[in-house]
C-alpha cells in the first residue's frame, strides 16, 4: 500500500519490506551498487516503519524489473546455451528448422520459477535442468512424439521450478537432470 498525499506516513507490510530486499539484492546483481552500500541499505530496509524510510533505502535504484523476458530465434541452424549463463525469468525460444540444446546445469538461475516457451517447426530440442529441479510440462503442445523425460528419484526436489510450454511440430523434446 502507498502512502496517500498529505496524509500520514502508512506502515509498510512485509510484502513491501520483501519487495524491498530483493530490489536491492537484484541491484546489487546488476552492479548498481557495491557490497557496503547493499548492507547499508538491506539494514534501512530491514527497520523500516513507514513506507517514506523504505523509499529512502531504495533512493537512485533502477526501476523495478516485472521480470525479464528474453527471445533466442533462428530459422535453421543451432540454438546452443551451456556454462555459467543468466536464465531470464521468462525465456522464449523460437526455431524453424534448427535444433535446440539449453543446458541449464550452471547456468545462474535468480528466479524460483523459469518459463521456457518453445516455438518449434522440426528439429530436436533438448534441455538439460539443475539435478534438484521441479519440470512442469503441462502446457506443452506436441505435434508429433511425446517429450522423454523421466522425474528425478532419491532426492527432494529443492531448486527452481522449469515451466516448459509452447507448441512443437515435427521435433521431439527430450529434458533430462543434471548429474552433478
Amino acid at each position: 500500500m502507498t502512502p496517500l498525499p498529505g496524509g500520514p506516513p502508512s506502515p509498510i507490510t512485509e510484502a513491501d519490506r520483501e519487495t524491498a530486499v530483493q530490489r536491492l539484492q537484484e541491484a546489487y546483481t546488476e552492479g548498481h551498487i557495491s557490497h557496503e552500500e547493499m548492507v547499508e541499505r538491506l539494514h534501512q530496509a530491514l527497520t523500516a516503519r513507514t513506507h517514506i524510510d523504505l523509499a529512502s533505502a531504495l533512493a537512485s535504484l533502477p526501476e523495478p524489473n516485472a521480470g525479464t523476458t528474453s527471445t533466442i530465434a533462428a530459422v535453421s541452424g543451432r540454438i546452443h546455451r551451456r556454462g555459467a549463463w543468466r536464465v531470464p525469468r521468462i525465456l522464449k525460444v523460437e526455431s524453424a528448422l534448427g535444433r535446440v540444446r539449453l543446458d541449464l546445469s550452471r547456468a545462474v538461475i535468480d528466479h524460483p520459477v523459469v518459463d521456457i516457451e518453445l516455438h518449434l517447426g522440426t528439429g530436436r530440442a533438448r534441455i538439460t535442468v539443475p539435478r534438484d529441479a521441479i519440470v512442469d510440462l503441462e502446457d506443452l503442445r506436441t505435434g508429433w512424439k511425446d517429450p522423454l523425460y523421466k522425474t528425478r528419484r532419491g532426492s527432494r526436489p529443492r531448486g527452481p521450478t522449469i515451466r516448459i510450454s509452447g507448441v512443437m511440430g515435427l521435433g521431439r523434446l527430450t529434458i533430462r537432470h543434471a548429474r552433478r
